[in-house]
């Protein structure tokens, strides 16, 4: 990774971490990502955007397998989804075949600018939803 990719990482890590993260993972109708903490074990929930599609949820990762929340479905696949205020168990899958940046087209439009713009290594993700 690029030195200015590295820096705009850390920059966008530390906002998400400290300031929108803890906003967002408040807002009833935001979508919320829960993975398996990989060292921890607890519960991680992290604000995402993405859509369902049928039995799918697509999200895409603006940092790729730097993310903790990717770094936690390597560990353990297993999640749970908040949509709409109710909650899905699913299986995520990264899917590093899959273009990225088309995929951010079909998701949501303010999302998908803020993931295009900070973004450095994107990685699209599928859940299969349980239900």
């Amino acid at each position: 990774m690029s030195r200015y990719h590295e820096i705009k990482h850390r920059v966008a890590t530390t906002f998400q971490r400290h300031v929108g993260n803890p906003i967002l993972v408040r807002l009833p109708a935001q979508p919320i990502l829960e993975t398996t903490g990989r060292k921890s074990g607890e519960p991680r929930r992290t604000p995402i955007g993405g859509r369902r599609v049928g039995r799918s949820f697509w999200i895409v990762s603006e940092f790729g397998e730097k993310s903790q929340y990717v770094r936690n479905i390597q560990a353990d696949p297993r999640v749970r989804v908040r949509l709409k205020g109710r909650w899905h168990t699913g299986t995520a899958r990264l899917l590093h075949e899959d273009d990225a940046r088309a995929r951010l087209k079909t998701l949501p439009t303010v999302n998908s600018a803020a993931v295009r713009a900070i973004g450095t290594n994107l990685l699209t993700i599928r859940v299969d939803l349980d239900d």
